[in-house]
């Protein structure tokens, strides 16, 4: 009989400590799964910030936009218009030297234009006209504020012959790179000569005294 307790209680103890090692194990599972998820969140949320801010960053420092604020006001300037007839006012001046003229433009409109070139020069007369040459001058780039003169210089051979040589009554302007024209009274007596007419030439826009 002792020796079939023995044996039972031997049994119940193998059982017990079968059934606490599997519990132990149960909990050790349990425990490792629980304490995984919090690893796989936070590694999510890691993720997750990191392209957040990986986002804002792209979009914050947009270089291109910074870049296009010059290429816009440089595209501002360039887009300065050419002076047009209907926007000058015309008058004339003696120059500082004989046979000079000064021809006056002024910018009549509310924005700034430009000009740059010769203009057109016609002298006429009652025995007809007679168009100026270009001088040897380079034409300079000339930007005209609302309110603002430029101006440009006609020579022509002054009448020293005491002869009535010929007179001319009238100017016909045109500025550089424009179609329409503006006439001004003048009065140029030049000597009447056997070529081809007096040596009348006009400066670019700009280079006038």
């Amino acid at each position: 009989m002792r020796v079939q307790k023995l044996s039972m209680l031997a049994v119940t103890a193998v059982a017990g400590l079968s059934l606490t090692a599997c519990q132990g194990g149960d909990k050790a599972s349990s425990g490792s799964g629980a304490s995984s998820a919090p690893s796989s969140q936070s590694s999510a949320s890691r993720s997750s910030g990191s392209e957040s801010s990986g986002s804002q960053a792209s979009g914050g420092s947009g270089p291109s936009a910074g870049a296009s604020a010059p290429a816009g006001s440089r595209t501002g300037s360039a887009m300065t218009s050419a002076c047009t007839t209907s926007h000058l006012a015309f008058s004339t001046s003696g120059g500082m030297a004989e046979g000079t003229l000064i021809v006056n433009l002024k910018n009549t409109g509310s924005t700034a234009c430009v000009l740059k070139g010769f203009p057109g020069a016609d002298l006429k007369s009652k025995d007809g006209s007679v168009s100026a040459g270009r001088s040897k001058l380079a034409a300079p780039l000339i930007r005209v504020k609302p309110g603002e003169e430029t101006r440009f210089t006609l020579h022509y051979p002054p009448n020293g012959s005491g002869g009535s040589g010929e007179t001319f009554t009238s100017l016909v302007v045109t500025p550089p790179n424009e179609t329409h024209s503006h006439t001004l009274p003048v009065s140029i007596d030049v000597p009447v000569s056997d070529g081809s007419g007096p040596a009348i030439t006009v400066d670019p826009v700009g280079t006038g005294k």
